[in-house]
């Protein structure tokens, strides 16, 4: 069924922090006219260490906000809120295209044609879900999965530590408990928004090994998807930006600027109560 979208209307991008700004990043890259409203629940991160009853309460509480914006599109930036609450979300959104990171990060990573052996360095919630492993192997039948919970590569990105001798040896020590003489990846997923800062590091340490991560993936999913719909929006401006927190603007604008790729103030951003 066709959805009539206003084309003006923002899409909305949720995550728990800031790290679904490097999602945010993507989609302002792949669709720089695009209007975005960006909102991320920083008086309740993480989520990776939350049971999923609070994950799914706490992700519909933040996209009701956001559905206030009259968004045409929700992406969920967020790998555990896409692992426990995607479905939810789905519903709770309808008619509103709803759209996870989960998915297109499995389907980049098997369409990379490495190997059948993946690695999905990720929060504990979703790795104690186990959504990456089905989704991957939904698309590869064959597919050997490892899921590595690494919360502290969490605090690296956000401290802004993503290469030196402290980066480098926590992401070693990661992949040494992965990793064994029974498993050895052909590729790595970066199962967390955070991640992507600490690409280069992983791929050095991790030597001839493909490294996915969702965003650029999960970005051309939100352009298809709008222009299924008819949505892709029809002015040549470049599109406004909207950035919203819960808690926290100042570490917002300090942390966020690294992430988005440009400085941000406490101006840029709107404190926001749910």
């Amino acid at each position: 069924m066709t959805i009539h979208i206003d084309t003006s209307l923002p899409i909305g991008v949720f995550d728990s922090g800031v790290g679904g700004l490097t999602v945010l990043k993507a989609i302002r890259e792949t669709l720089p006219n695009e209007n975005l409203v960006y909102l991320g629940d920083t008086a309740r991160l993480p989520y990776g260490t939350k049971s999923p009853a609070s994950i799914e309460r706490y992700a519909i509480q933040a996209t009701t906000k956001l559905r206030e914006y009259n968004i045409k599109m929700l992406v969920v930036a967020c790998n555990t809120a896409s692992a426990v609450a995607i479905v939810a979300l789905q519903q709770h959104m309808a008619p509103i295209p709803v759209i996870g990171v989960v998915d297109p990060g499995a389907e980049a990573a098997v369409a990379a044609g490495a190997g059948d052996s993946y690695l999905v360095l990720a929060t504990e919630a979703t790795v104690r879900l186990g959504a990456y492993s089905r989704a991957i192997k939904m698309r590869d039948l064959g597919a050997e999965v490892r899921e590595q919970s690494c919360e502290m590569l969490v605090s690296l990105a956000e401290e802004g530590w993503t290469s030196g001798h402290i980066a480098d040896s926590i992401v070693r020590q990661y992949l040494a408990e992965a990793e064994d003489n029974t498993f050895k990846a052909d590729s790595i997923i970066l199962g967390c928004t955070h991640f992507p800062l600490l690409r280069d590091t992983i791929s050095s340490i991790a030597g001839d090994v493909v490294v996915v991560d969702s965003a650029t993936t999960t970005a051309a999913v939100v352009r298809e998807t709008l222009m299924s719909h008819g949505g892709l929006i029809v002015s040549k401006q470049p599109g406004m930006l909207k950035l919203l927190a819960t808690d926290g603007i100042q570490r917002f604008a300090r942390v966020g600027g690294q992430f988005l790729g440009q400085p941000l103030t406490v101006e840029n951003i709107q404190l926001v109560d749910l």
